[in-house]
């Protein structure tokens, strides 16, 4: 989850109004970049144990990096969040850390970006005895062994989450992701982009699975953390039904939106928690504690962050569907979708390879992947075959931008050949070196 952007003071009285602020990300082809995004674990390397704020923990590794040039974002005069140059690294609750990149042209420049972070992040966590370990649920730690770091939305949502899901806090304190923001064209190749990557994101989560121990033990999940996001807020998460109706633009997805529950209202450096009232009502003047504040295009820019669909549309779109993974695996995950949907021919393939494919039968990927991840099936295909195919296309896509970019395809490739997620290579070493010790899985995903 990002960290708050400046507020926009501009009065909001109509669906509309969010409307064009979505339809203000159009971009010519030219300006599209890539923005990749990627959680880790900290954990102490003597115990293992997750690292709280204080105590040589999260607040030194921030105060770390802070050193080398980076602004401070605070809350309540704790820092929580840095940025520098288009770049921020910000906090997920349980002190997971986060690396924001800067848009760029290509993904040899995002290489350099991780690789320059990570560098940072080793050098400032040596002498704390951290490490830091991309996967995509807590391979022991449990829920009450999490900290929570001193974020005020934080406070908001552990209270409303378990009123809507049984795995909210779960989400929030145990699970970590890497994710890709991509431009789009205008509303018709928005509409084109958003039904593909909603269509292939369940791929996605099974190509990327890297979750498959709760606790200590297995958990029955490829996909812990795809399971999580099933059981956290139906109000804010998933797949969209709208986005797959004949009409769908920015004005529709608009109107979704304004009907999300708010988690808070942020005036004057303080957060109104209106957990579970609608944004429309906000804008009608009907929503008791916040009588005669009105509704601004910041409060809309802040909700907008609480909708948690499997691809969100900002001004751009996210994809949002992966466990954290290696580093290879965090670049392989921009790879995956700027080829599929960074050229003309390539998204076409892509589309009229899902556009058959009902909701129902999304849905019934979706809920089947976190525990089959390639075995899953979609229109009577394996995923793994199907994985085969969209790979292809997607080399396609980047071999057209003539970069050398597909490259960094290469460990899905590895995936999917094989049928080997990084969930199973994990069990396979939880079952036979690891003599079912895992927390030998966070010094072995250490990035």
């Amino acid at each position: 989850m990002s960290n708050p952007g400046q507020a926009d003071p501009t009065p909001i009285t109509h669906a509309r109004q969010l409307a064009e602020w979505f339809a203000a990300g159009s971009k010519p082809r030219d300006a599209w970049r890539i923005g990749t995004e990627h959680e880790k674990f900290g954990f102490r390397r003597q115990g293992g144990t997750p690292p709280s704020y204080e105590d040589q923990g999260i607040q030194a590794m921030l105060e770390g990096i802070q050193a080398k040039g980076w602004a401070p974002i605070t809350d309540a005069g704790n820092v929580i969040g840095l940025t520098r140059d288009g770049e921020s690294v910000s906090l997920e609750p349980g002190g997971q850390f986060e690396l924001s990149g800067a848009p760029t042209q290509t993904l040899h420049e995002t290489r350099l970006e991780l690789a320059a972070h990570l560098r940072d992040v080793h050098e400032i966590a040596a002498p704390l005895g951290l490490g830091f370990a991309g996967m995509g649920f807590h391979p022991v730690a449990t829920r009450e062994a999490m900290p929570w770091m001193p974020k005020s939305r934080y406070k908001i949502m552990r209270r409303y989450m378990p009123l809507k899901g049984g795995l909210g806090l779960d989400m929030m304190l145990r699970t970590c992701t890497v994710q890709v923001n991509l431009d789009f064209g205008d509303e018709a190749d928005m509409v084109e982009k958003l039904r593909v990557s909603l269509a292939l994101q369940p791929l996605a989560t099974a190509l990327f699975a890297s979750s498959p121990l709760l606790e200590g033990t297995p958990s029955g999940f490829k996909s812990l953390r795809g399971r999580v996001w099933t059981d956290t807020d139906p109000d804010r998460t998933g797949i969209p039904a709208c986005v797959f109706e004949e009409g769908f633009g920015f004005e529709r997805f608009a109107e979704y939106v304004l009907d999300v529950p708010m988690y808070f209202v942020a005036r004057d450096g303080i957060l109104h928690d209106v957990a579970g009232a609608s944004f429309r009502d906000f804008m009608a003047g009907r929503v008791e504690a916040l009588r005669g504040i009105p509704a601004t295009m910041g409060d809309v820019a802040d909700h907008v962050t609480t909708v948690f669909t499997e691809v969100r549309l900002k001004k751009f779109l996210e994809m949002r569907g992966a466990d954290s993974g290696s580093a290879a695996m965090v670049l392989a995950k921009p790879a995956f979708w700027v080829g599929l949907l960074y050229d003309d021919a390539a998204q076409k393939a892509a589309r009229a390879l899902t556009r058959s494919w009902t909701l129902d039968e999304i849905m019934a990927m979706r809920a089947e992947v976190p525990q089959q991840a390639l075995q899953a099936r979609i229109a009577g295909r394996e995923l793994r075959d199907v994985a085969r195919e969209v790979l292809a296309i997607s080399a396609d896509g980047l071999r057209a931008r003539g970069l050398g970019e597909e490259a960094y395809l290469a460990p899905l490739w590895e995936i999917a050949e094989s049928g080997m997620t990084q969930a199973d290579r994990i069990l396979q070493l939880y079952h036979g070196p690891w003599a079912g010790d895992a927390a030998q899985a966070l010094p072995f995903c250490e990035m």
